[in-house]
């Protein structure tokens, strides 16, 4: 999946048809809005923004981005040229910044480029952590963020991925229903238990009826699960 945010249609077309020709998939956006609220159900590969927007700046929208996730890749394509530009989109970590008019064969071959060293470099990293419980094995590879229960691949939204991989990398310890809303949704309000209970059940019901999340009451929750090395 590859965002898409551009508010001039033509332009957004031309750029969805290049890509869905190369095998990729897309979600375009006219505009900042929504593009936030999808990035919990459906994870990019990589962020194509333009910077001029008819509700907001697109150098602030891949702030927020990068502070959701600093392992999604974003490029700028804007008709914004001065060198200013390019230095503050190249400062806020942008993989490239390609100025309008462009070659929509070009773009494609740019983020072909990008997707292999980011992806590649991934995987040299880390093959992830392996956890078992009662013969089950559960494995989270933090750079392809693929949750793997006995050899299937789960489909989780970036929040419960997100909540998964916090409970995970601090087993055993007890996490606070307050560090999860902190730390995975990013706030707290009135409506906070029914949020978790919520978004918990739905990670819970895709893990199985193993119970690789305990509850413990009144306080949070623990992952049950032991890595495979230990």
């Amino acid at each position: 999946m590859i965002y898409v945010v551009e508010d001039n249609p033509a332009i957004a077309e031309t750029i969805q048809a290049y890509l869905q020709l190369a095998g990729y998939t897309t979600e375009v956006f006219g505009r900042c809005e929504g593009v936030m609220e999808s990035l919990e159900y459906k994870y990019p590969r990589l962020c194509i923004l333009d910077v001029m927007l008819p509700d907001g700046d697109g150098f602030l929208l891949a702030k927020q981005i990068h502070a959701y996730d600093s392992s999604i890749p974003f490029i700028f394509l804007t008709a914004r040229e001065s060198e200013s530009d390019r230095i503050t989109g190249l400062e806020l970590g942008s993989e490239d910044y390609i100025i309008k008019p462009f070659s929509p064969k070009e773009l494609v071959l740019r983020v072909q480029a990008i997707l292999r060293r980011v992806e590649q470099g991934g995987k040299q990293q880390t093959e992830g952590e392996t956890y078992t419980l009662d013969g089950h094995t559960l494995e989270l590879n933090e750079h392809t963020h693929e949750v793997i229960l006995d050899g299937k691949l789960l489909s989780l939204t970036a929040l419960e991925w997100k909540m998964l991989l916090l409970l995970a990398e601090n087993s055993p310890q007890l996490i606070t229903r307050q560090r999860l809303l902190g730390e995975c949704l990013g706030y707290v309000h009135d409506g906070s238990d029914r949020t978790i209970n919520t978004h918990m059940k739905n990670l819970r019901s895709k893990l199985g009826s193993v119970e690789w999340i305990k509850t413990v009451r009144g306080f949070g929750y623990a992952f049950a699960g032991k890595r495979k090395d230990t």
